[in-house]
């Protein structure tokens, strides 16, 4: 064997994997095909993060004249926040780049295919064609080879009409109107971007509510706040069809209720529906490995597949397809493979894991809503407070939003939290801290 580990792919699952493993003294590879840092810190949470922090300050700006301030012919540069993002990304791959170097790691740069349970091909891929192509094993691997956009059907990504988050992050320029299909976490924000940026926006959704996996009252806030700004929001409808020309993208939603289809016109139109795993085209089928019907892989608290020498973590899991779960996961994998001690996941902590949307209003949230905690037979009481009633709130002008607590009635255990508002995705860690140590609300006052 060439190595102890190899992990095929270097997102913040992969990177952080590997890493872990290399610290516990495993000789260790990481395969990578694109940029280090995967989906997320190429084209996902870092600069999507870069990008609504501009829009932030531009709707400050906006709102100057509220706080005595104003400006005459106030200049946006559309293209100036895109660039400022590539910065933020060029940096943190270079990090990770740093970090390889210093634990380390080997670096392959090129596809990975199994070739056997522990054997990967790696050839020349587009991000260095000129890699050498080599093939290498190892006892164990962990497979992070995360997601990709998953499309409408019979709908292609084209980048220029039809887009997935990828082409939104980079766009040359701003769009006069948008249609966001999909009212999930990364539809609002980018939604909440490029309306701000001053696109005409219309945002819409199968379900009967935006950010449908958060609680109701959350996404009740968050559509208010969105009207508020002008933002077309189309709730509990189907698309139908979906239609690219030279001019534009042409959108046929049928409403649910009144079965009632309706055209809607726009620049172009961003399909944010969800994702679908990168299993496919890595020779899964020559490992033995189980998928689900999705395509997803099939794991137990410690990481483990089917298969006794290989892992599986991040997006291509089908848990919670967010960074800082991939890498949790990695660290019990790679202490599992190494035989240290680990704190594995079972299925029932991943509701806990904290979620948060970076809109404006922002949404931070962690366990059972409500509604879940009386189907799961909890006999429950409710915390809720308004950041109207908090001086500060409205001494910043703020206002908006609440703080709601569910608690276990008997044991007073905290069951979930669901917050939207000012800066709410910095109060989550306190809260999720406290239930995973099993702290009351009352202890925490």
């Amino acid at each position: 064997m060439n190595y102890d580990l190899i992990v095929l792919g270097s997102g913040p699952g992969g990177y952080v994997a590997a890493i872990r493993a290399a610290q516990l003294g495993l000789k260790t590879a990481i395969v990578e095909r694109e940029n280090l840092g995967g989906v997320c810190l190429n084209w996902g949470c870092i600069p999507k993060k870069s990008l609504l922090h501009n829009a932030e300050v531009l709707e400050t700006l906006l709102e100057a004249e509220d706080f005595g301030f104003t400006f005459e012919n106030l200049q946006v540069d559309f293209g100036s926040a895109i660039k400022r993002s590539l910065g933020v990304v060029s940096r943190q791959t270079k990090g990770v780049a740093f970090l390889m170097r210093k634990n380390k790691i080997d670096v392959l740069e090129g596809q990975g295919v199994f070739q056997d349970p522990h054997t990967i091909e790696v050839t020349p891929a587009e991000i260095n064609p000129d890699a050498p192509a080599r093939t290498v094993s190892a006892a164990n691997i962990i497979i992070a080879t995360g997601g990709r956009a998953r499309p409408l059907p019979g709908v292609e990504f084209d980048g220029e009409r039809v887009l997935q988050y990828r082409h939104a992050m980079r766009l040359a320029e701003k769009p006069e109107s948008l249609i966001v299909i999909g009212a999930g976490a990364i539809g609002m924000e980018l939604g909440y971007f490029y309306s701000t940026y001053g696109t005409k926006l219309t945002v819409v959704e199968l379900l009967d509510r935006v950010l449908p996996n958060e609680d109701p009252e959350v996404s009740s806030e968050v559509d208010k706040a969105f009207k508020a700004k002008g933002i077309n929001l189309l709730t509990g409808v189907r698309t139908e069809a979906v239609e690219a020309s030279d001019s534009g993208v042409k959108v046929t939603v049928k409403d649910l209720n009144t079965n009632e289809s309706t055209e809607i016109e726009a620049e172009q139109v961003l399909i944010s529906i969800g994702i679908t795993p990168n299993t496919d085209k890595v020779g899964i089928d020559k490992t033995g490995v189980k998928l689900d019907q999705r395509g997803f892989i099939a794991i137990d608290a410690n990481m483990r597949t089917n298969v006794d020498n290989i892992y599986a973590i991040g997006d291509c899991t089908g848990k919670m397809a967010l960074a800082h779960v991939a890498s949790a996961q990695a660290i019990v994998a790679a202490e599992t493979i190494a035989g240290a001690e680990t704190l594995p996941i079972p299925d029932e902590k991943y509701v806990f894991m904290p979620r948060c949307t970076y809109c404006k209003p922002e949404v931070a949230s962690m366990g059972l809503t409500e509604a879940q905690a009386k189907e799961a037979g909890y006999e429950i009481n409710v915390g809720q407070f308004p950041f109207i009633a908090n001086g500060k709130a409205q001494a910043i002008d703020a206002k908006e939003g609440f703080i709601k607590i569910v608690t276990d009635a008997k044991y007073g255990e905290i069951l979930g939290a669901h917050m939207v508002g000012p800066d709410v995705t910095e109060l989550l860690p306190e809260l999720s801290l406290a239930q995973f140590m099993e702290i009351t609300p009352a202890e925490i006052a």
